[in-house]
């Protein structure tokens, strides 16, 4: 078996064991693979290992891990901050955002999905620590953000992404959880999908509620920003 193999089952494992901790099904619960830094021979091996769905944060290198990797089914997310320049080729080549974070970027990705896609699968992006440095909405700008993106044509809005600041304490973790899953139930709009927790967190995230987690440390190791 190798290391990312094992790397993927004990991290399968982990999710397990935290779903049924809180009597979650655990099947609606989905593995999201961050492989941004990472080449595409290391994808290659955890598609082989079961893994469907890749999250990119940088566009130029996505689409060449896109094309080396043409040959194999894979579910392709966009996660990092969104520039207008680049809504074009994300529209065309993702199945899913989850960093949409205001209007104008989402009108774009609307308009910009090609015809003969399925609408385009989007997460808000709620900055739900405040850090100055973190993209994401502000909580209180997130209903008329919604409402505004459900309108749109070539997008399905599915829910709420948000990265807290990075805390070991677990109680912390649960309440800034706790808080994004709020934030969705609010907006009553029968959304399905919280895109939340990471290697080091992805109990808590799951306790309060993670379809998605974003995995890409414990499945590949320390990133070298230096290949980026």
């Amino acid at each position: 078996m190798s290391t990312i193999a094992g790397n993927i089952a004990q991290v399968e494992a982990r999710i397990r064991a935290a779903a049924l901790a809180v009597q979650r099904d655990v099947t609606s619960i989905h593995l999201l693979a961050v492989s941004k830094t990472k080449p595409a021979a290391a994808l290659r091996e955890a598609y082989a290992a079961g893994v469907r769905d890749f999250g990119e944060n940088y566009l130029q290198e996505a689409r060449a891990k896109q094309v080396e990797l043409a040959d194999l089914p894979l579910c392709w997310h966009f996660i990092g901050p969104i520039q207008s320049n680049k809504t074009r080729d994300i529209a065309e080549h993702f199945a899913w955002v989850h960093s949409v974070d205001r209007l104008k970027i989402a009108q774009r990705l609307s308009d910009q999905r090609p015809a003969d896609l399925p609408p385009l699968n989007i997460c808000i992006q709620v900055n739900v620590s405040g850090e100055a440095s973190k993209s994401g909405c502000n909580p209180a700008d997130l209903p008329a953000l919604a409402a505004a993106i459900s309108g749109l044509p070539r997008l399905k809005l599915r829910g709420l992404m948000a990265i807290p600041e990075p805390t070991e304490d677990r109680a912390e973790q649960d309440a800034a959880f706790a808080t994004v899953r709020t934030l969705q139930e609010s907006l009553n709009m029968g959304l399905d999908t919280l895109s939340m927790g990471m290697s080091h967190d992805l109990e808590s995230a799951i306790a309060q509620g993670a379809t998605w987690v974003r995995i890409g440390t414990a499945l590949f190791g320390a990133r070298d920003y230096g290949q980026a």
